[in-house]
């Protein structure tokens, strides 16, 4: 198991435009849940809460395939630089009027901006390594790690924006991740060398990737992830506090993407034999034993079990999700396929946070684990009858 991760990491350029990324992705377990701590403290309303983040998850989810598109066509330099400014403009738009006790209408406008212009990190990190590693059993690795470190996020992330949110201001967490988020792009803007190709602006365009029928089954299961994390995340802020706990919401996320990022460890190091299809139908059957265990929970410290011991199922669900788009979509619209996955699990989010937000303030936390527990049966419905779709790449689209 170390020797392949000995050979990625010989890979040239790859460790540093990974650190990079990790750093720029750092936000994407933040934006949410800082929404969510922001907007509470100024309205006190979980449904409100739930509103303003999903519309900021769904304009996201909405414009990422435009920015992968353009990625592809422009480069990755030229279109991450800009999105950064508009991005960081969209979040002075969310927070003056939220700190000043702006009536909630007021808060959407700066929340759509901020989500519309976030540079699609992951998209990013794993078009360079399938440029890098392409054809070769590291590439099943490098996702590995990449999904690892996206765990790693998902520790630190909830943590911090909890601690920064309720310790420091409402403001101070969502101001931490547009610094990762400054930080992290100029990192890997810098990072040339590695940068995948750009299509040749004389070059026929490209059909939409989402014309491709197994990328479509792809994207209607991320969207049910999504809605899976999303509405999960802003349940046990909900368990916490009527528990009069809320700081400790953040440690039992993290124990969440404790357990994912030791299963994605393991899950990297194994020379596989099954097919992705395989380990997606097995791993999501998995997902969904151990998710159906929060309802048994009474306590945050019962939660907090239940939570690292169901995060285990995850990584072994996220990885061939994202590997199986390698597989489906032509190199020439990789960062537009990847990115599509994006977007589903942001629409999955948005829908799931904001339907979640009004269960609670209406029947409690408890009922409202329904939620993730309905979109983890649904992502197995999805991945059952659609495998047929999932077996291998297709010819490069003809020009459009």
């Amino acid at each position: 198991m170390l020797g392949t991760y000995r050979a990625l990491l010989g890979v040239p350029g790859g460790p540093a435009f990974s650190a990079a990324a990790f750093i720029m992705r750092l936000p994407i377990s933040m934006l949410g849940l800082g929404t969510v701590l922001l907007v509470l403290s100024s309205t006190g309303s979980y449904g409100a809460a739930g509103a303003v983040s999903a519309t900021e998850a769904l304009v996201q989810a909405a414009c990422a395939p435009r920015l992968g598109r353009l990625i592809d066509r422009l480069g990755q330099r030229r279109v991450m630089l800009p999105a950064l400014v508009v991005h960081g403009v969209g979040l002075a738009a969310l927070l003056i009027p939220a700190l000043a006790g702006a009536p909630t209408w007021a808060l959407f406008p700066g929340a759509a901006l901020y989500g519309a212009a976030y540079p699609p990190a992951g998209s990013l990190v794993r078009a360079r390594w399938a440029h890098a590693v392409a054809g070769t059993p590291l590439l099943a690795t490098a996702y590995s790690v990449e999904s690892i470190l996206d765990e790693v996020i998902f520790v630190v992330g909830p943590v911090l924006v909890t601690v920064l949110a309720t310790a420091v201001t409402p403001s101070a967490g969502l101001l931490a991740a547009f610094g990762f988020a400054t930080v992290g792009t100029l990192a890997l803007a810098r990072q040339r060398r590695t940068e995948p190709p750009r299509r040749s602006l004389g070059e026929p365009r490209q059909p939409s990737a989402l014309r491709l029928p197994g990328l479509r089954v792809l994207i209607l299961l991320a969207a049910a992830l999504g809605g899976l994390f999303g509405s999960m995340e802003i349940v046990v802020v909900a368990f916490a506090t009527e528990r009069d706990a809320r700081p400790e919401a953040g440690f039992v996320l993290a124990l969440i993407a404790t357990g994912s990022m030791l299963s994605g460890l393991l899950y990297g190091g194994i020379r596989w034999r099954g097919s992705l299809r395989r380990r997606l139908l097995t791993g999501m059957t998995a997902l969904c034993v151990a998710i159906s265990g929060f309802t048994l929970a009474h306590s945050v410290g019962q939660l907090a079990i239940i939570a690292f011991i169901a995060g285990f199922a995850i990584s072994p669900t996220l990885i061939p999700t994202f590997g199986l788009v390698e597989e489906v979509v032509p190199a020439a619209i990789r960062t537009e396929g990847l990115t599509w996955l994006t977007t589903g699990i942001g629409v999955g989010l948005a829908l799931a946070s904001s339907g979640v937000g009004r269960l609670i303030d209406h029947a409690g936390a408890r009922t409202a684990f329904a939620i993730p527990i309905g979109c983890a049966l649904l992502a197995l419905a999805l991945a059952a009858s659609g495998a047929r779709h999932l077996t291998a790449r297709p010819a490069d689209p003809p020009a459009a």
